[in-house]
């Protein structure tokens, strides 16, 4: 029940080739819960081996299935009661943001929360307002989050999620994080390989529902 003490948090971190960021990741979300869980999508680095040390429970997928099938292997890892749905290369992130995205959902007040960046860059700061809805940092109850239909299916799932939103009449609202960021593709793995693999992702996201008519 929304708001009951005994009611657990689990985060989950769908992950790949993330070694340089994921441990940071890992140890705010393990300020906020014991409760954290790190799935491998087939990664080739230590994505695995860094967010284990930092104490979260990993799953290792042993081919790259995308986003949704990582995410499914997460949630099938545990049963809390709520998720907190974090992406594995944010920056600035605090146990104080993942309150602000959690709060609204235990006390009954939504149905999910969505988070969006606020003054931590440029470049994160745009493609977040310009395309909120396809943002990775959410929270909702894990029993809601099994609901949706083609969850692991979808490379990214991002638009199943908010395509269940709106079909089930879910109640949902934007939550500023500010001052947290992301390291762009571009970045982590050059420009022109990075901007090749953002192309394919909004591709992808963006023609959701055309592909599931």
């Amino acid at each position: 029940m929304p708001g009951s003490p005994a009611a657990r948090i689990a985060v989950v971190i769908p992950a790949f080739n993330e070694e340089g960021t994921v441990a940071d990741v890992v140890q705010v979300a393990r300020q906020f819960t014991p409760e954290v869980i790190v799935a491998s999508d087939g990664s080739t680095d230590g994505t695995a081996d860094v967010a284990r040390q930092a104490g979260a429970r990993v799953v290792e997928l042993a081919e790259n299935g995308g986003k949704g099938r990582a995410l499914g292997a997460a949630l099938a890892a545990t049963d809390a009661d709520y998720i907190v749905m974090l992406d594995a290369d944010l920056t600035g992130l605090t146990p104080e943001h993942l309150e602000r995205l959690v709060q609204p959902v235990m006390n009954g007040t939504l149905d999910m929360s969505i988070g969006v960046f606020e003054g931590g860059g440029f470049v994160t700061d745009w493609g977040n307002k310009l395309t909120p809805h396809l943002s990775g940092q959410r929270v909702a109850r894990r029993d809601w989050l099994l609901g949706v239909p083609h969850l692991t299916d979808e490379r990214w799932p991002e638009p199943a999620i908010t395509a269940h939103l709106k079909d089930t009449g879910a109640r949902w609202d934007y939550i500023e994080l500010p001052n947290v960021a992301q390291v762009v593709k571009e970045k982590k793995r050059g420009f022109w390989k990075g901007a090749g693999a953002r192309t394919r992702m909004y591709a992808q996201l963006l023609t959701y529902r055309a592909r599931r008519k």
